[in-house]
């Protein structure tokens, strides 16, 4: 190939990137200017300020073409920000939170009543209205359906017998949230779930 030769700098180019990044603060993430052939900066090299690092801000450089993602680093894994999305983590994994929903679920179809926090209480609804639907519709499909989610087989059997009988003329709603005091050692927002 033709080798190209760097061309003395002219009063118009002396107003750069580099001369504005020199010149403002850092915040975010600043890459190291290119001059010539010279090879990238790292992605992991992040200025870093007082209380907020690149890695804090979830900013990263992915790849050559320097694309930008946006996250949150909580502790070693790293997550997106969640818009738009209408399930509750419940601060746990998507495994654990599974299981938990189903064994909040299993225990209200149960007891017909418990007490939980309000945020567990409202990712609860839809499971358990799920279920109790699928009580209503009957069938061995639909049963099987159920004995996958709830963890107790004769509680399945129960409510299949019970449901079509019990909420005939609802179409859905069939739980109340009612509030309830705070939890005294970190005033969490508590709240009662029953089978209406």
């Amino acid at each position: 190939g033709h080798s190209r030769t760097a061309l003395p700098p002219s009063p118009f180019t002396m107003f750069s990137m580099t001369a504005m990044s020199v010149a403002m603060p850092t915040v975010g993430v600043r890459r190291a200017a290119v001059s010539g052939r010279v090879a990238q900066a790292p992605a992991a090299a992040f200025p870093t300020m007082t209380g907020m690092s690149g890695a804090s801000l979830g900013l990263r450089v992915e790849g050559l073409d320097h694309s930008l993602s946006f996250g949150v680093d909580a502790g070693s894994k790293f997550q997106m920000i969640s818009h738009g999305k209408k399930v509750a983590r419940l601060h746990r994994p998507a495994d654990q939170r599974k299981s938990l929903l189903r064994n909040l679920t299993t225990d209200l179809l149960r007891y017909g009543r418990i007490t939980t926090t309000m945020a567990r209480a409202k990712a609860m609804r839809k499971p358990v209205e799920h279920m109790i639907q699928l009580g209503k519709d009957g069938g061995v499909h639909k049963k099987r359906q159920a004995e996958a989610y709830i963890f107790d087989k004769e509680l399945v059997t129960a409510l299949f017998a019970a449901a079509p009988e019990r909420y005939t003329e609802r179409t859905g709603g069939y739980t109340r949230i009612v509030r309830t005091l705070r939890r005294r050692g970190d005033n969490a927002e508590m709240a009662i779930i029953e089978l209406v």
